[in-house]
């Protein structure tokens, strides 16, 4: 399940987990123009881990998910 929330300055995006045990937490996305977000809440520190993509890093993520294994370069 997910919801989408749309606010003055990014795009909300929040990941909740429904499959089998163990269960993770949810994940939330913050799209803004310069960078997207993520954040999640880990147990173990107590603490919200993050991790800061550029625009560029999120769409080869994006290409990354659907090729097979190797070394690519995308076009800029």
């Amino acid at each position: 399940m997910f919801t989408i929330e749309h606010e003055f300055d990014a795009t909300v995006i929040t990941l909740v987990d429904e499959g089998s045990v163990p269960l993770r937490e949810d994940v939330t996305v913050q799209a803004f123009a310069g960078e997207i977000t993520f954040e999640q809440w880990d147990p173990r520190t107590d603490r919200v881990s993050k991790i800061t993509l550029s625009p560029d890093q999120l769409r080869d993520l994006t290409a990354a998910l659907n090729l097979p294994e190797g070394i690519y370069r995308s076009a800029p």
